[in-house]
């Protein structure tokens, strides 16, 4: 989707030099962002485009215009923008709570997930984490999940659809802690409320020296699933979790947030070494 690429001269801020500009493409979804911080979601075509809030705008007008654009519409001025992974988490069509984009980015990072891994995913939810997860093991990984609910696998299929990046996911319906996945993962990444109870099950399905992440709400849950791993021969087992807090940026003055986004989940890692899970 984001392969086409070009060289080209632009004048930047009174400056002239190569930069490397993005075309956006007929049929990707985009979004229309003001000064404001306002985003409007569309999808990319040629044809007259009926857009929520604007009305019925030339869609010829998005032809060869590149990711950062500035366009008028209805005297409004607009950039628009490819989304990367954080705005398309921010954007789904929500269910259950997923799991934000501080906490995606510490498991992506701390499970090391990179294009061609193979990750097993527990719980679906809404999409959230699978679409950071999907972004990271392109163009030749893949990302199977196994969900218990078939509605939440519904609306994950939905989000991830829109993203483009559908065809690197799969799903099993069931219970984890007794279906089996036909994969052998690089990564093992849980989000449900008792992953001591399927780490047996599980763990058949992670290579050996593969990395495991659980991701649970509350701190006697943390305390079951670190005592479950360690008690099953995993190694390197830490726990966590990320608290997050905003500058308030003024002409003359920055302060801190008083606004900070806090507690969202505990996350527990570890690796999976010989003979762990077998006990």
């Amino acid at each position: 989707m984001h392969d086409m690429r070009e060289r080209c001269r632009q004048d930047c801020a009174g400056c002239t030099h190569d930069v490397i500009t993005m075309t956006l493409l007929e049929g990707e979804t985009v979004y229309l962002a003001d000064r404001s911080g306002n985003r409007i979601w569309i999808r990319i075509s040629y044809e007259m485009l009926k857009i929520a809030s604007l009305g019925t705008v030339d869609g010829s007008r998005f032809r060869d215009l590149d990711d950062g654009s500035c366009l008028s519409i209805a005297g409004k001025e607009y950039f628009v923008f490819r989304p990367g992974t954080k705005e398309l988490m921010e954007s789904l069509d929500r269910g259950a709570q997923i799991i934000c984009p501080k906490d995606a980015a510490t498991i992506l990072f701390n499970c090391d997930i990179r294009s061609g891994n193979t990750v097993l995913e527990v719980g679906a939810g809404s999409g959230g984490l699978t679409t950071a997860l999907l972004n990271a093991i392109l163009p030749s990984g893949k990302v199977h999940t196994l969900e218990f609910k078939e509605d939440n696998v519904k609306r994950a299929m939905k989000n991830i659809r829109r993203t483009g990046l559908d065809r690197y996911w799969e799903y099993t319906i069931g219970d984890a802690r007794n279906i089996k996945a036909d994969v052998t993962a690089d990564a093992l990444i849980t989000d449900m409320p008792d992953p001591w109870l399927a780490l047996d099950n599980l763990c058949c399905s992670l290579r050996q020296g593969g990395r495991i992440c659980s991701y649970v709400p509350n701190m006697n849950q943390a305390e079951k699933t670190v005592l479950a791993m360690r008690e099953k021969g995993f190694a390197e087992i830490y726990a966590l979790e990320n608290i997050q807090r905003g500058l308030e940026v003024h002409p003359g003055g920055v302060r801190p947030s008083f606004e900070t986004l806090g507690h969202t989940g505990y996350l527990i890692f570890g690796r999976k070494v010989s003979g762990a899970a077998k006990n």
